[in-house]
């Protein structure tokens, strides 16, 4: 068996993908729309790399002799990544696009509505489900978890399935609270409009 080679295919895409969950997690919080436009090029660029050494795991896989688990360890991180690709990369073009608006003047603050879209639970938590389905099939790329039919599988599911609901939650309420922001305030009308 491969192990050094699986640990790592797997390890580097674990590492990717969780790389891309962290940056997407402080993409709201930049400062200016410079600063969000080079971080959101940045949450691209790894997500290229990371769908790039996804589809290379495959392809190494076949060209390197002998058995491996590498491929059923990457399958983990299938489902999740076809989520970033459908929904995120779009978002993410969408902000980089939004904060690229400003790029006469590089040291404006960031609008409310351009934190808001870079909150979205789309951008963010694909990304992070991603690198952590990619972590769960690390101990399969080691052997030490064997697919199917593993009682440790069915334990690790679970606990990945909470964690993957807390992580939505957690940021459907922050892009909640910061699309408030968004928002134009609501007045009372003066008595001549209302009339």
């Amino acid at each position: 068996m491969n192990t050094v080679a699986d640990i790592a295919l797997i390890g580097l895409l674990a590492a990717l993908w969780l790389s891309a969950g962290l940056l997407a997690d402080g993409l709201p919080v930049a400062r200016t729309a410079a600063e969000m436009r080079r971080r959101a090029m940045l949450l691209s660029t790894l997500v290229g790399a990371g769908t790039a050494v996804y589809l290379a795991i495959p392809v190494v896989t076949s060209i390197v002799p002998g058995p491996t688990a590498a491929p059923a360890a990457a399958l983990l991180a299938g489902v999740p990544l076809i989520v970033v690709l459908a929904t995120t990369r779009r978002r993410l073009a969408q902000v980089r696009g939004g904060a690229g608006a400003f790029a006469t003047a590089p040291q404006a603050p960031v609008s409310p509505g351009l934190i808001a879209a870079a909150a979205h639970p789309l951008v963010a938590a694909p990304l992070q489900v991603t690198g952590l389905a990619a972590l769960v099939g690390l101990p399969i790329a080691i052997g030490v978890v064997a697919v199917p039919g593993a009682a440790v599988a069915s334990i690790a599911l679970t606990a990945t399935g909470v964690v993957i609901v807390a992580i939505g939650i957690r940021h459907a309420l922050r892009h909640s609270r910061l699309s408030v922001g968004a928002m134009a305030p609501l007045k009372r009308l003066p008595k001549q409009l209302a009339s």
